[in-house]
C-alpha cells in the first residue's frame, strides 16, 4: 500500500450491500465503530456490530474479500499465525495474522488474505463479527539445521578413510 493518508476500502456488512470509501489507516478504528469517508466526501461511522470485514482494496470497482477466494490452497508462505475465522453468519475466512502479538488491534484482527493477486490486499475483521477464531498453524522463517559433526562416529572397516 502506498504512503497516502487515506486508503481505498470496501466495508462489508452483514445485512446490507457493501460500502465503498476511504479510511485513514492510523485512526479509522474508533471505540464505537469504523469511520469511513464515502467517495462524495461524507463521513460515516459504522458500528462494529454491523461490520463483517473491512477490505483494503486496489480498486473500488473490484470485489471485497468475501467475494474472492477465502482459503489457502496450500500452506501459506507468509510468516505469522495462519488462522481460520468463522463469522456469526457461518461464513469462513482464512488469513495470516502477525506473529507479534503486540501488533494485534484492540477491536479486531488485521490479516493478510489468501489470494495475493486479488483486489483485496489486507483485511480487518472486528471481534464482534466473529463466532470463532482458530489457529491452523504457525508459519515462520526457516529454522537453522543443526550443524553436522565432521568427526566420523562409525568405525571404518579394512582401513577405509
Amino acid at each position: 500500500m502506498s504512503g497516502s493518508t487515506t486508503k481505498k476500502v470496501v466495508l462489508e456488512r452483514f445485512d446490507r450491500s457493501p460500502l465503498r470509501g476511504f479510511v485513514n489507516p492510523q485512526s479509522y478504528l474508533l471505540p464505537e465503530g469504523v469511520e469511513i469517508i464515502s467517495p462524495d466526501g461524507s463521513v460515516a461511522q459504522i458500528p462494529y456490530s454491523q461490520v463483517k470485514a473491512v477490505s483494503f482494496v486496489r480498486d473500488h470497482d473490484g470485489p471485497g474479500v468475501m467475494s474472492e477466494r477465502r482459503d489457502y490452497l496450500a500452506r501459506p508462505k507468509t510468516a505469522g499465525l495462519w488462522v481460520e475465522l468463522r463469522f456469526r453468519d457461518g461464513d469462513k475466512l482464512e488469513g495470516v495474522v502477525s506473529n507479534n502479538l503486540l501488533l494485534l488491534e484492540p477491536y479486531g484482527l488485521a490479516l493478510t488474505r489468501p489470494e495475493a493477486t486479488g483486489n483485496a490486499q489486507r483485511v480487518f475483521v472486528p471481534r464482534q463479527a466473529l463466532e470463532e477464531a482458530t489457529v491452523l498453524g504457525v508459519v515462520g522463517g526457516r529454522r537453522k539445521r543443526p550443524e553436522r559433526d565432521t568427526e566420523i562416529r562409525q568405525i571404518r572397516l579394512f582401513g577405509e578413510e
